[in-house]
Order: structure tokens, then sequence, then C-alpha cells
């Protein structure tokens, strides 16, 4: 449950980073992209929280969303594995450029849903 803590409060920083500065965030996006380790990083992460969300759902407030999101995140690392790499860095690059007006709200969003998560996990 501390792993899943620790997932919310990635969240939070990282949603503070979009909420105050978004041009900073698709910057960092396009950046990141073109690092040689960005597809493996995208999937693995995902498909380690994704177990962590799995194994310890139970031992938070929300065990049926907290599997939800488990499954949700291994599916899309599975999703992405199946993805070239070219198509994926493509995609990161062309949604940080289309999509810079909706990161400030997403931001947000982002933020309260990572609270929700430190919430959820600590307490049970």
């Amino acid at each position: 449950m501390y792993l899943i803590a620790f997932f919310g409060m990635l969240m939070v920083s990282l949603s503070i980073i979009m909420l105050v500065n978004p041009t900073y965030w698709s910057e960092g996006i396009i950046s990141f992209s073109k690092k040689p380790y960005f597809h493996l990083f995208e999937i693995l992460s995902r498909l380690l929280f994704g177990i962590v969300f799995i194994l310890f759902s139970d031992q938070t407030n929300y065990p049926v969303i907290m599997l939800v999101i488990g499954y949700l995140l291994v599916i899309v690392s599975a999703g992405l594995s199946l993805t070239p790499v070219s198509k994926h860095k493509q995609f990161a690059v062309w949604s940080a450029q289309r999509f810079i007006k909706v990161f400030r709200p997403a931001g947000l969003v982002s933020l309260l849903f990572g609270l929700f998560l430190v919430y959820a996990a600590l307490s049970n």
C-alpha cells in the first residue's frame, strides 16, 4: 500500500508541473520521447505499478478501484509492448504538441486523483 501512496505522490508532483507550466511539461514529454529507453521505461513502469496495484489493492480503502487501475495499467503495458517504438514516440510528440492547452485542467484532475490514491492507500 505504501507503493500505491508513492505512485499517488508521484502523480501529485508531476501534476503540479502540469498546472504551473504546461509548456515545460510538453517540452519534457518531447525530450523524454527522444531517449533510447523511453519505450521500455513506459512499458515497464506501467507493468510494475499495475502489479503493485493488483497485489496491494486489498490493503486500501477502495480495493475494487485499485484492482481495476492495476489491470488497466497492465493492459496498457501490454498494448505498448505491441506498439512499434517509432509509433509510440511519434504519438508522444504529437500529443504533447496537440494537447498543450489541456495540460493545465488535466493537471488539476491528475492532482486530485493522486491525492485520492494517497488517501486510499494510507487511510486504511
